[in-house]
């Protein structure tokens, strides 16, 4: 029973702030490989006691966290305070959370604004914390009423791109149930999803429109994926 959620509960959706409430300073989560972009969804698992303090501390006020990548070198694996973060993150807002009994908090924070990073503040019970600014992101929040001005491109080629890299990869998947969501949460769920490197991860969080993350998605799966079919090649010679 030790690893048994106890307690859940979904937070009310309809407290969500206006870009003139959003808050001034903003608690961070930095990590590595994994973004959130605006309309997303991402799941945490948080068991390190100063995350523990950042999500109760949270919970208490706005209830936004940012996520945002550190800049680290591929074989550094541990984190240590003051690792340099990119000036890009994207703030997200707790809609559901849950308590294990061996006291992990199982959280989903749904995107909210992207913000940059204009300061660094100092730390508050181990957990990092920025001075945001989500000037330049404002249209996040209109992002509902943007999706039918920005289709992708080409969204059959994004498609087989997908299948490819799935296929190569050996990432199971329902593809059909995919393939029928809107070009939106289709570009916000691969890229949020698929295992990329993290600067592909940044790039696709910093671009400005989803139809420019939709091309530059499609452009990196089709690449990943000729380069997992040229290494399998190789290693069949």
């Amino acid at each position: 029973m030790g690893s048994e959620m106890c307690i859940r509960d979904r937070i009310d959706r309809l407290r969500i702030p206006t870009f003139e409430t959003l808050p001034k300073d903003l608690p961070v989560f930095p990590l590595s490989g994994a973004v959130l972009l605006p309309g997303g969804h991402m799941p945490l698992n948080v068991f390190e006691p100063r995350y523990l303090n950042m999500i109760e501390d949270a919970l208490k006020g706005s209830r936004l966290i940012g996520m945002i990548q550190p800049i680290k070198e591929r074989d550094e694996h541990l984190l240590p305070d003051g690792t340099k973060l990119y000036e890009i993150g994207c703030a997200g807002r707790i809609t559901q959370f849950g308590e294990t009994d061996d006291r992990r908090y199982l959280i989903v924070l749904d995107g909210l604004i992207r913000f940059r990073v204009e300061e660094e503040l100092g730390a508050v019970d181990g957990y990092r914390r920025v001075r945001p600014d989500f000037s330049p992101y404002i249209h996040d929040f209109d992002i509902d009423d943007t999706i039918n001005d920005e289709q992708i491109d080409d969204r059959d080629r994004l498609l087989s791109a997908m299948t490819r890299y799935f296929d190569l990869n050996g990432i199971t998947a329902d593809t059909d149930e995919i393939a029928e969501s809107s070009d939106q949460d289709l570009i916000t769920t691969l890229a949020m999803s698929c295992p990329l490197d993290p600067g592909e991860k940044q790039a696709l969080l910093e671009c400005a429109t989803t139809f420019q993350r939709g091309e530059l998605l499609t452009s990196i799966l089709e690449i990943a994926a000729y380069a997992s079919a040229s290494l399998s090649s190789d290693l069949r010679q």
